[in-house]
């Protein structure tokens, strides 16, 4: 998922619950996508009124799990 949205590929909806959305499908793991946005890695792009979807984008702490969850794949591979 932070994948997708670190390459503008998600949406999100604008409410207490956001869903997630990549590549206009509903995720199928919701519980996840409310964890990542309640964790403050992933938020909203812009305004928009509740239930709307915008784009999705990572946090400055988003970017920082994703880029040790890359590095840590990087290490496990070599």
């Amino acid at each position: 998922m932070l994948h997708a949205i670190a390459a503008g590929r998600a949406e999100t909806t604008t409410s207490c619950e956001p869903d997630l959305f990549i590549d206009g499908l509903a995720c199928c793991d919701q519980s996840a996508a409310h964890h990542l946005a309640h964790a403050g890695l992933v938020r909203a792009a812009g305004p928009a009124q509740e239930g709307q979807r915008v784009p999705a984008e990572l946090t400055a702490p988003g970017h920082v799990v994703l880029a040790a969850l890359m590095s840590a794949r990087r290490q496990a591979a070599a």
